[in-house]
């Protein structure tokens, strides 16, 4: 049996994360949250909610639909500006 969505978004978030170099305090920020909440969301004692998929589709720059499509999907959907470059391995100016 494959992954589950809720399995699926936390691997998305860390793929999203590790390709723009955003940090759990910067998710926070961007969701109106804690680290502590984003750490609980990504270790699964606490699931993401529909506003929070909204919210960082938003903030990612595509639509929810890609972000629940996967973590190959979302890197792939993800603005050229977005991602960290490898000279700098700084994410874009936020």
């Amino acid at each position: 049996m494959g992954l589950s969505l809720e399995e699926s978004l936390r691997l998305t978030v860390a793929a999203l994360m590790q390709a723009t170099g955003d940090s759990q305090r910067v998710i926070a920020a961007v969701l109106g949250l804690t680290q502590t909440q984003i750490s609980r969301r990504q270790s699964g004692a606490t699931s993401w909610t529909l506003r929070d998929v909204d919210v960082l589709a938003e903030h990612y720059g595509f639509t929810a639909l890609d972000l629940l499509a996967g973590p190959t999907r979302a890197c792939e959907a993800l603005p050229a500006a977005r991602r960290r470059t490898a000279n700098t391995g700084q994410g874009a100016a936020r």
